[in-house]
């Protein structure tokens, strides 16, 4: 039981956004450069507190894709990450984030928002390599966000989330290349793709390159899990 002195430590509550694309064929995440203290300087991931006591989580995620990348939330796909409450994570004080994973197909170049400098994309292997440094624990909760997106790769159809509304499988395949950094034989994930029954749909005409045969389109399926699962090489290594 508490003593009768007892009281609640003070907790601020915040959200981060580990918001991934591909940027040519590179997997990326969006850091801001912080334009106020602490780290003043320093590339984080864009997020913040909530608004108000009334704030719920999931709307503050939203708020902040909003104000911090001017995204829509309703057009990507969002899902929670995890709670990062580590005493000392930040030296205002006790702060718990509760990041959040944002997806969205080829994002264009960002713009910084309110409380910062300068926006852009990081390629994921340099900042898990440590070739660019991140403010905070954030280099933690990127590796975080990508290892959720590996993950759910091989058993969800999270990768048409990286895509266009219509995409051709070599355009699949270049977003498993870069969530799992390896190199596909071709003709083997195309028969694993097709063998995943509602994975993907054809949808219309065929898309023309210019050079060789013009490539089938297909859309999303009606299938949120795949069966089989199209399972990632044993080893998948972080170029540095």
């Amino acid at each position: 039981m508490p003593h009768d002195d007892w009281r609640p430590p003070a907790v601020l509550l915040a959200v981060d956004l580990v918001i991934l694309t591909l940027h040519g064929t590179r997997l990326s995440v969006l850091l801001v450069e912080r334009g106020i203290e602490p780290h003043r300087g320093a590339m984080a991931l864009p997020g913040g507190f909530l608004a108000h006591d009334q704030e719920d989580l999931l709307p503050a995620a939203r708020r902040e894709l909003r104000e911090e990348a001017d995204l829509d939330a309703q057009r990507l796909h969002l899902e929670q990450l995890g709670v990062y409450a580590t005493p000392g994570r930040d030296p205002r004080g006790r702060v718990v984030s509760v990041a959040y994973l944002a997806i969205a197909p080829r994002l264009p170049e960002p713009t910084a928002g309110t409380d910062a400098s300068g926006a852009s994309w990081a390629p994921v292997d340099r900042i898990l390599g440590g070739a660019a440094p991140v403010a905070f624990d954030h280099r933690q909760i990127i590796g975080d966000g990508v290892e959720r997106a590996r993950g759910k790769l091989e058993h969800t159809a999270l990768a048409t989330a990286f895509c266009g509304p219509t995409f051709t499988i070599a355009e699949l395949q270049e977003v498993y290349e870069a969530v799992w950094d390896v190199r596909l034989d071709g003709r083997n994930f195309y028969r694993k793709v097709q063998g995943a029954d509602g994975f993907i749909v054809p949808a219309g005409p065929m898309r023309s390159a210019g050079v060789g045969r013009p490539a089938r389109l297909f859309r999303p399926g009606p299938r949120s899990r795949l069966h089989p699962p199209i399972i990632r090489p044993a080893a998948t290594a972080v170029r540095a």
